[in-house]
């Protein structure tokens, strides 16, 4: 059986657009356990996605627990070994307080990803397949939430390019949510659970497409 980590934040966990932040979608609907139904008894999905979690940032108002870099080593030793990690991050180091451009943010990822290859979780002490996501795009309309994503739209809509090329220059798989999915306009920066769905498929199938030996 081989084992897969899915390492991101709301988007990730599930938050329903709109609601609360333990309002959740079920483990069926949320992408992880839509590609888990996909690979099928061969694979082992482990979801790990928290709401607000960053790249590589601590947050000052929700506290250090959301940087996603201080917590992804212990994390890796937890379930490894791994086969493949999947990482979706980036929306929330868009929030205005970090004032981070597109470009800073690919960056962060990339510290992720010589984490990743640094510890090596992956059986016989080897690197694991990484695949790269970058999430859809923010809406412009993001309700209540504008005051704290002032100018994160525009900015997400550069993601993509940049983690492509991040990963490309890593030698990493690359995958662009936002060519199967779009946030919802309850919230604007959400998925629900059709985008969910599309997700998960499409991720499947990027997974089997890798060249396992």
């Amino acid at each position: 059986m081989r084992t897969v980590l899915c390492y991101g934040d709301s988007n990730t966990h599930g938050q329903i657009p709109g609601g609360l932040t333990l309002d959740r979608y079920a483990l069926h609907q949320r992408w992880p356990g839509v590609l888990a139904g996909e690979l099928g008894d061969a694979w082992h999905v482990i979801e790990e996605g928290l709401s607000g979690r960053t790249t590589v940032r601590d947050d000052p108002i929700e506290g250090a627990g959301k940087n996603g870099r201080t917590y992804l080593r212990p994390c890796l030793m937890s379930h490894a070994p791994l086969d493949l990690i999947i990482v979706m991050l980036g929306t929330n180091d868009l929030k205005a307080r970090f004032s981070q451009p597109a470009s800073e943010v690919a960056m962060g990822i990339g510290c992720l990803i010589h984490d990743i290859k640094e510890l090596a979780p992956g059986p016989g002490g080897r690197a694991p397949e990484i695949l790269v996501v970058a999430p859809p795009p923010m809406l412009d309309d993001i309700k209540a939430w504008e005051g704290i994503f002032r100018g994160g739209p525009e900015k997400s809509r550069e993601l993509a390019l940049q983690f492509e090329i991040i990963a490309d220059s890593l030698e990493v798989h690359f995958f662009d949510a936002g060519s199967v999915a779009a946030c919802d306009p309850l919230d604007g920066f959400h998925i629900n659970h059709d985008a969910h769905r599309a997700l998960g498929l499409a991720l499947a199938r990027e997974v089997e497409a890798i060249g396992w030996p």
